[in-house]
Order: C-alpha cells, then structure tokens, then sequence
C-alpha cells in the first residue's frame, strides 16, 4: 500500500482527534517506519517522530504516552496547538521545545505509537515491520557499532511492549520493510 493510498485512506474517514486525523505508524526499530513517515509528509501529513520525545534508550515506557498525550495530543484535540521537548541523543538530556500546529493529517511515528492508548484516537494504525538482523544492521550503520549493547536491549524492550499490547494484531494495515503488504 502507497503512502499515497494511506493519507487518502486516513483522509476519507471521520477525524477522531478534534478535527484531526492521526495516524500511528508503529513497528520495530530500523523497520521502516521513517521513510514510510518521510512519504506520507509528501502527502500533506505533519509528521512527529518519536524519537525527538523517548527519553533515551529506555524511553519506550515510564514519561513518553503521558507526555506525548499532555503536550501534543490533547491541545491538537482541542483545535490548539501542540509544543513538546525535544529529546537530544547526543547530550543525553531534553532540549529545545518543538511546535507542533494542529494539522489535517497528524502521523506519530515510532515504536509505541501504536498502544492501545491510540485506539481511540486514531484513524489509521499501521505496523511496519523487517527482520531482526536487517533492523539490526540498519540501527549500527546510523548509530555505530558501539551502540549494539544499547540496540539489542531496545530490540528486546520493544519485543515485550509489542507483545503486550498485541501491535501487529491490532493493526489496520501491516506493511513490510518495503512497503508491500503482508498479511
């Protein structure tokens, strides 16, 4: 399914976010889900990445859902804009605070995008998803070889989130790392 084909697809049904139609573009890391997400921005969608809110490597859990609900989703729901603290890798620790305005297609990408806590909200859950050792190799190519301790604690610490919130089952559309469906 094109990114084409998704935006006009969450486009076409009822906003459940305010005005707003949400999707949630969820997955394992180094599935895809960036460039799925880069290609729905070609097509009209503001796109928030997870990785500017996690809180470092054991992000996925503790501060990030209420966070994201408090600072971006629950203004956007309201027809107000959404602000939130951008996360700095690099520096380990939360820097400037980024405006979020409230859009026709809002898509939240990463990995816990897709919980439960979505359901409602979301017009479209869409789970990419690729092998783990090409996940793997694509996650040191952009972060280092040095970061494979950090990687495969993550790769496991999403295995569990993803178990227990049944992500891929609950899905609406489940995508290869290539984009081509899978069932």
């Amino acid at each position: 399914m094109t990114a084409a084909e998704l935006a006009a697809r969450a486009l076409a049904t009822r906003p459940r976010l305010g005005r707003v139609r949400l999707i949630a573009v969820d997955g394992p890391a180094g599935s895809g889900k960036t460039t799925l997400a880069a290609a729905l921005a070609d097509h009209g969608a503001t796109v928030l990445h997870l990785d500017d809110l996690y809180e470092g490597w054991s992000g996925l859990e503790g501060s990030l859902w209420p966070r994201l609900s408090a600072q971006v989703l629950e203004p956007v729901r309201r027809g107000l804009p959404g602000r939130y603290q951008r996360y700095d890798w690099g520096t380990e620790a939360f820097a400037e605070w980024v405006d979020v305005a409230v859009p026709d297609l809002l898509v939240v990408e990463g990995c816990g995008s897709a919980r439960r806590a979505v359901d409602p909200l979301a017009v479209l859950r869409v789970w990419v998803e690729a092998p783990a050792t090409l996940r793997l190799e694509r996650g040191l190519a952009r972060d280092g070889a040095g970061a494979r301790e950090r990687w495969e604690t993550w790769m496991a610490d999403e295995a569990a989130h993803f178990e227990r919130e049944r992500t891929r089952e609950r899905a609406d559309v489940r995508l290869d790392a290539f984009g081509a469906r899978v069932p």
